[in-house]
């Protein structure tokens, strides 16, 4: 019996976790939600949805209340390209 597949990410949700991995990358920290909002264009309620659904699936981990503080949890060779 083989193990069921990796609970994937959506597209939109894939772009979100890339911007994460590649801003840490470049900015050694994690980007803040006003990070998301300036390089997607989207209101600050779209950010701070997004932020809890991906921590709610395990996409990241994060501690409510402190800036800047998200980690990703998911392995990179599952982390679309930045587009």
């Amino acid at each position: 019996m083989s193990a069921p597949a990796p609970f994937e990410p959506t597209p939109k949700q894939g772009q979100y976790l890339a911007f994460i991995y590649y801003y840490t990358k470049l900015n050694r920290r994690p980007p803040a939600e006003a990070d998301f909002r300036d390089y997607f264009g989207v209101t600050p309620p779209t950010v701070h949805n997004m932020i809890l659904t991906l921590h709610a699936r395990g996409f990241i981990s994060r501690e409510p209340g402190r800036s800047r503080s998200i980690q990703l949890r998911i392995e990179r060779e599952r982390i679309p390209d930045l587009e």
